[in-house]
């Protein structure tokens, strides 16, 4: 069994704070977490921002588009609770924030996120993951980026595109992942995140396949068969 897993809280704490939010990502922290899993996207003023969905509608009974409003219009209507990246990363000083890039982003998205990271020093200390499209535009945004790969199929990734991204990680839904799998992944020279595992069935059984990353809403679960931190550290950059 894998007790030196990398345990990440998936959009923070949500089971006891709403996703996405400061007081979910400091709960997840406060319990344990080697990293904090965030989901951004931008308002219509191009300021990046923590939520998961195209709309507002389901965490703040706003039935609009997030790309049809802007910084300032957030902030009222969610009475401050869509916090900006800048505020997340604020709020985590020190520990490490996956940023999950949903949606499909286009290029210039995706430059905006990366040097929001970059003007708030926060470089070293976060890594990316979504598909391919948006991870090769975070290649090239930044060539020393940290990148966990999303792949949704057992099939493998093509060889040219993991020359073209040059993922640390390959990041599966937890559902997918055999021993065939976790060994490939190894054997191609990446580390094996998955997610988003919330039991401790499946998660014994994620750890003793040797996975070297858990996503999980219960970071409290993931803990007590993991304790202590022993996260691989950022790879450095040139």
């Amino acid at each position: 069994m894998n007790t030196a897993v990398t345990a990440v809280a998936h959009r923070g704490d949500p089971y006891l704070f709403r996703e996405n939010t400061l007081d979910s990502l400091r709960s997840g922290l406060r319990r344990g977490a080697d990293a904090v899993e965030v989901d951004v996207r931008v308002t219509r003023d191009g300021v990046p921002v923590l939520l998961h969905d195209e709309t507002l509608k389901r965490l703040w009974g706003l039935d609009r588009p997030l790309r049809a409003v802007t910084a300032d219009e957030l902030r009222e209507r969610t009475a401050d609770g869509v916090p900006t990246l800048v505020e997340a990363l604020s709020a985590t000083d020190g520990h490490r924030v996956m940023l999950d890039l949903p949606g499909g982003p286009d290029p210039r998205t995706v430059r905006r996120i990366v040097d929001v990271v970059r003007e708030c020093g926060a470089d070293d200390r976060v890594y990316y993951c979504a598909a391919a499209p948006a991870m090769l535009a975070v290649r090239a945004a930044d060539p020393a980026a940290e990148i966990a790969l999303t792949w949704t199929t057992s099939a493998p990734p093509r060889p040219a595109l993991l020359t073209a991204v040059r993922p640390r990680w390959l990041n599966y839904r937890f559902g997918l992942v055999d021993r065939a799998l976790a060994d490939r992944v190894h054997r191609d020279g990446c580390l094996l995140s998955v997610w988003t595992p919330d039991t401790r069935r499946s998660m014994r059984r994620l750890l003793a396949l040797g996975v070297d990353s858990i996503t999980t809403n219960r970071i409290d679960a993931l803990r007590t068969l993991t304790p202590g931190t022993a996260a691989p550290p950022p790879p450095g950059r040139p």
